[in-house]
């Protein structure tokens, strides 16, 4: 018999504005104290130095998590120009320096090569695996990394703020909109390449992560100050929230409970009762009784297959 999680079973989403400084890990920890948790993930890690949305997931919502770190990320940051760390950040220590300090047009011209499906390589200190290890515990090591590039997906790239609008012209400021994986630290030590110069973040903030965004984030300190409040709070969302973007399908009794036991169920009668297109194979969908999420399925071969049922 496994062994009995410790701590209130709470089940949903909340949005937390992480400070700098501090890990995800160290955030869920906290939040998990807070709140008396027994089971609290992250869906979508941020480095120490970045502040802004980190969802949290709480209980059954734990089983959701790979929709968000799925979906499209947005973030504001401030690059440092003249510099490469070895971090990529300013975290890390100085590891080459540059007189070139690149105007606006020159910039912004450059963008569109960093936008789209673009290959990028991860930065050293990441969190890829290398052979079972990660590549942070290498890079610490001074261990030799050859890492991969692989393809991410840049869907905007935007100069906020130009040097000649600030007081000197070490600093730009740029949004950037992108899909799973991206790392930013990666696309500035590449675009500061393709200008002929050097450069590192020094400011980064993630506004949007997927369904979550700023609007319904609170800060750790305030819902540390909530404690158990905050499960019963407008802060909790539901588990579903970060399903938004996948087809429901209302399942009767009969077929919610045999979802439950791990059972797929015949998909024909379920669509006929629930006009839907798109459910080709492989479709991702939320199987639902009334108002509650009965499991993740999936659509294959005429049936719905549970991927992950929820337990109420």
């Amino acid at each position: 018999m496994g062994r009995k999680q410790k701590g209130r079973p709470i089940s949903g989403w909340i949005v937390v504005d992480k400070p700098s400084g501090m890990t995800a890990a160290t955030v869920v920890a906290r939040v998990k104290r807070a709140l008396d948790a027994a089971k609290v993930g992250h869906g979508g890690t941020l480095d120490p130095l970045a502040t802004g949305i980190l969802p949290l997931a709480l209980g059954e919502a734990t089983k959701t998590v790979s929709f968000a770190m799925d979906g499209r990320k947005t973030y504001e940051f401030e690059v440092t120009w003249g510099a490469s760390t070895d971090t990529d950040d300013s975290d890390g220590t100085v590891t080459d320096t540059s007189d070139v300090r690149p105007d606006a047009a020159t910039i912004a011209a450059a963008l569109p090569a960093f936008t789209g499906i673009i290959q990028q390589v991860p930065p050293d200190y990441s969190a890829i695996k290398v052979a079972g290890r990660r590549a942070y515990d290498m890079a610490r090591n001074n261990e030799a990394l050859d890492l991969a590039a692989r393809p991410v997906d840049v869907r905007s790239f935007t100069l906020l703020a130009t040097p000649e609008s600030q007081a000197s012209a070490d600093h730009s400021r740029f949004r950037v909109e992108c899909g799973k994986g991206t790392y930013i630290r990666a696309l500035v030590r590449d675009l500061a390449q393709h200008l002929g110069t050097l450069g590192h973040i020094s400011v980064l903030r993630r506004t949007v992560c997927g369904n979550f965004s700023e609007k319904g984030a609170i800060s750790l300190e305030n819902l540390e100050v909530l404690g158990h409040k905050a499960a019963d709070s407008a802060y909790l969302l539901p588990v579903k929230t970060v399903l938004d973007d996948i087809p429901a399908l209302a399942l009767t009794d009969e077929e919610a409970r045999r979802m439950t036991l791990g059972q797929a169920v015949a998909l024909w009668p379920v669509v006929r009762r629930n006009p839907q297109t798109g459910l080709e194979q492989g479709t991702a969908v939320q199987a639902l009784c009334g108002d509650k999420l009965i499991a993740v399925a999936e659509v294959g071969n005429g049936m719905i297959r549970p991927v992950r049922v929820l337990n109420h």
